[in-house]
């Protein structure tokens, strides 16, 4: 779980918060209340990002492919939901 941290003690304590970084702690970096950043262990995000790239391929591998009669896309096309 993320502890939040405020942007402005964030500055003030960035040594800090780095240190607990590296002991694998992780934080959600505020502003006005809202979430801005996260700041977690690098190795974590290389771990996340590549399961979630496998994750996306294996779905894609089974999906087939789109067959459209159409050669070519018209922008209003692409952004219907």
């Amino acid at each position: 779980m993320e502890k939040r941290v405020s942007a402005a003690d964030a500055s003030r304590r960035f040594s800090e918060l780095l240190r607990g970084v590296r002991m694998g702690r992780r934080y959600l970096i505020t502003s006005d209340s809202k979430a801005i950043a996260k700041l977690i262990p690098a190795e974590t995000d290389d771990r996340c990002r590549e399961a979630a790239r496998t994750e996306l391929l294996t779905r894609l591998k089974g999906q087939p492919a789109s067959k459209s009669t159409k050669t070519r896309w018209r922008r209003d096309e692409l952004y219907e939901s």
